[in-house]
């Protein structure tokens, strides 16, 4: 049960919430193999340095930092761990200039001031029911509060940490290593057990060593070939091999070409289910054209990828 030092009578919502957290327990507990396996039950295929990060991570209660390219399937690996652990995925995407009352928790003043207006309304002084206003049905639950509450229930997923200010990095910093929060109002919540944290990176800025230190560490890369056709295989299984192969060559010589935003795994997966759907599956000249947009997004891109079609298509 979420640890609650009450500074005002608890709420039935926060009660609620409580049993909740209560009766979410992950359904996966084995080892590194098996976890690999469970993960590719649910459309993911990861190799074993993933996955060992990742059960180390549950195991230790540590929170697990994943940088890479953009589509390298970091967010997708925070979506299918909820699945499979039976969890509910909070996330919280990082941007400038967020802030603490956005990521944690804010008071609804609209919802207080016509609280208070009824008051007036029905004969009584607002100010003899001041506490009133700082009761849980008033509190905005954001991401952070919410996985607390929840604790093993939750896979909270701080994607694109990278993307947020310093001060935001320091304060979420505070809340990882202690998985408990004060609010003045309402007293001290603190997580019933951790729950399962991923913090993912596009590396658009370098994040501080106090941060890093928290958190255990991975790098995704981009797959390999074969890695990349059973992905592909795996997530689209209407895609023909020799489809999914071929398309697999072209994006992985498209990384090659040093472009400002290089294609990630769910490009490929696209591309593949676009291909296959034209009459004969070829990837010729005119396809590659033609179908461009659905892996290359930016326009300086496109005039690169444009003058080495024929390398590209090279057999």
């Amino acid at each position: 049960m979420t640890d609650v030092e009450p500074s005002g009578p608890a709420s039935t919502d926060a009660a609620g919430l409580q049993a909740a957290a209560e009766a979410v327990r992950p359904r996966w507990s084995g080892d590194v193999p098996g976890l690999i396996a469970a993960l590719q039950e649910h459309a993911y295929l990861a190799d074993r340095g993933l996955a060992t990060a990742v059960h180390l991570s549950r195991s230790l209660g540590r929170p697990l930092l994943l940088e890479g390219d953009a589509g390298v399937g970091k967010t997708e690996l925070a979506k299918v761990l909820a699945k499979l652990l039976g969890a509910e995925l909070v996330r919280l995407q990082c941007y400038e200039g967020l802030d603490r009352a956005q990521a944690l928790y804010a008071w609804d003043h609209p919802r207080q001031l016509l609280h208070l207006r009824a008051l007036e309304a029905s004969g009584e002084r607002p100010a003899d029911h001041e506490t009133e206003l700082y009761a849980e049905r008033f509190l905005l639950e954001r991401p952070l509060l919410r996985a607390l509450r929840l604790g093993h229930g939750a896979v909270l997923l701080v994607d694109e940490i990278d993307r947020a200010d310093d001060e935001f990095e320091a304060f979420l910093l505070e809340i990882l290593s202690d998985f408990q929060v004060s609010i003045p109002e309402l007293g001290t919540v603190r997580a019933p057990q951790p729950p399962v944290v991923l913090l993912t990176s596009n590396r658009t800025r370098e994040l501080s060593d106090a941060l890093k230190r928290r958190c255990l560490y991975h790098w995704i890369d981009h797959p390999d070939l074969e890695r990349e056709v059973a992905i592909v295989r795996l997530r689209a299984p209407d895609v023909p091999l020799e489809v999914a192969r071929r398309v697999a060559r072209v994006v992985a010589r498209l990384r090659d070409l040093g472009l400002y935003k290089p294609p990630g795994v769910a490009e490929t997966i696209d591309w593949a289910r676009v291909v296959a759907a034209t009459d004969d599956g070829r990837l010729d000249e005119a396809v590659l054209i033609d179908t461009l947009g659905v892996v290359v997004k930016d326009r300086d891109d496109l005039l690169a990828v444009r003058v080495a079609v024929d390398d590209l298509l090279a057999s």
